[in-house]
């Protein structure tokens, strides 16, 4: 029986630049460093945001951008914050996309490496109950 997500690994082609992105954007706490030894098959970084394990591991980046993403649950009143902190890092920040009331608001932004991320202020009960509702 599946209980839940045991991590998510991301291959970066700078593991100092993306360990940066992630303390600065997430607060993600470093856990474990490989240096140059290694245990799996590239240099590797582990990173934990909340309970979530997040691994880095050094390799060639996703040569194109798409729509799968990671989204992360933050509060409304924290919009403008993570937006500062987006910025601050210099990743490319996308415009929000057209919403239906009660959907929550959506903050979308790449990494070094093309991996989309979004930070998301809806639940999954908020968005059930809106489009129960019909248009």
């Amino acid at each position: 029986m599946i209980s839940g997500i045991n991590h998510l690994t991301f291959i970066v082609k700078d593991l100092t630049r993306s360990s940066v992105f992630f303390e600065e954007i997430f607060d993600a706490e470093e856990v474990y460093s490989s240096g140059d030894y290694t245990f799996s098959i590239a240099r590797e970084k582990f990173f934990v945001i909340g309970n979530l394990w997040i691994s880095l591991m050094e390799g060639e980046p996703l040569t194109e951008k798409s729509y799968n993403h990671i989204a992360f649950q933050i509060d409304e009143n924290e919009v403008e914050h993570y937006i500062k902190r987006i910025q601050s890092v210099g990743v490319e920040l996308l415009p929000g996309r057209p919403r239906v009331e009660g959907e929550g608001q959506s903050i979308y932004f790449y990494d070094f490496d093309n991996h989309l991320f979004e930070l998301h202020t809806g639940t999954l009960k908020e968005r059930l109950t809106r489009y129960s509702q019909q248009k």
